[in-house]
């Protein structure tokens, strides 16, 4: 099992995490001019599983040294094998949701929405589960970003202020919203199933090679009921004009391109966590909202021609959001 164990090649690791998280959606509104996002998004979850099963066979089964991916298989317990798994039916949830309020909202408001408050819960949930860190900076933090949503919201109100149904130009940010309540309990679990030292891994546990394929599972056995309840909801429209076979193989690979890309960081962020330190390694991960924002506004320019005062609030987003990311990685590393 190939591992890091070298500080400044974990950091690395974290910044290809920020990098690879940020940019996946590209992707989608590449795909999306042209084929029906539930096709997109099934293609996302192929790459994800692929990668996890590539990963775990090539690097999670090289050496003697550790655990192999089918060793680590068979000697971990159920309870830990069903938390990975259970993580990523509701990351799942979560990011279908997130990808219908990218279709409908863009990335530049849709992200910092959706992972604003996934990152807000989040930072709730792991103090309760381990109350560590400066309480103080951690609720200043988090109130920056949960004003920084606010400020989101705004800016994309601005943007549809001349816009004659108010609730369809705002359906996008309460979709996201949503994914963003479900996203914020998923890593917990995932995290508590992994060993939390990779060169000296305890029994029981996973794995992140191991645990990756578990939570790819979970993504994958979800996703056909999520797709239907999604649909159910008429939270997309003509998903069914085009099928699955019509979409040709360019758009197929770049939606397992995608997954492909989410499923690199994802693992990058598992294996360099440990040596880059817990705070590093979150403040660099939640990073990717602001790559992703990034993409939004300079390659897709979802803001071309706003009024000023959209534009502003969007200043204010990206500040609040930056300086509150910042006060959560201070707190975090106080508690080392």
């Amino acid at each position: 099992m190939v591992i890091i164990e070298n500080a400044t090649l974990a950091i690395i690791f974290c910044l290809i995490t920020m990098l690879c998280w940020g940019s996946w959606t590209s992707g989608q509104k590449l795909v999306t001019q042209s084929a029906p996002l539930s096709i997109f998004y099934r293609d996302y979850v192929y790459g994800i599983v692929i990668t996890a099963l590539v990963l775990a066979f090539t690097l999670g089964s090289l050496g003697s040294n550790e655990r192999a991916f089918l060793d680590d298989i068979q000697q971990a317990t159920l309870r830990n094998m069903a938390l990975a798994v259970v993580g990523g039916m509701i990351f799942n949830i979560g990011n279908m949701l997130l990808t219908v309020g990218i279709n409908i909202s863009g990335i530049a408001v849709a992200m910092p929405v959706g992972t604003g408050l996934s990152l807000a819960l989040g930072l709730i949930v792991n103090y309760i589960a381990k109350p560590e860190g400066n309480v103080g900076l951690l609720a200043i933090g988090g109130g920056l970003v949960l004003a920084s949503i606010a400020a989101c919201a705004f800016a994309y109100k601005a943007k549809n202020e001349e816009e004659e149904d108010e609730g369809s130009s705002t359906k996008g940010i309460w979709v996201a919203l949503a994914g963003g309540v479900f996203s914020g309990f998923f890593f917990l679990l995932v995290t508590q199933s992994i060993v939390e030292d990779i060169a000296l891994p305890e029994a029981e546990k996973l794995t992140p090679y191991t645990g990756f394929v578990l939570f790819a599972l979970g993504i994958l056995i979800s996703n056909p009921l999520i797709e239907w309840t999604v649909k159910r909801l008429k939270l997309l429209e003509g998903e069914d004009e085009v099928r699955y076979g019509d979409v040709s193989a360019k758009e197929h690979g770049l939606s397992l391109g995608s997954g492909f890309i989410w499923g690199i960081g994802m693992i990058t962020l598992l294996l360099g966590s440990q040596d880059a330190g817990g705070a590093v390694s979150y403040g660099l991960s939640q990073g990717a909202t602001v790559v992703s924002v990034l993409w939004g506004l300079l390659v897709w320019k979802e803001f071309e021609g706003a009024p000023a005062k959209a534009k502003r609030y969007l200043w204010i987003m990206g500040g609040t959001y930056v300086v509150g990311l910042i006060l959560i990685v201070m707190a975090r590393a106080s508690a080392g």
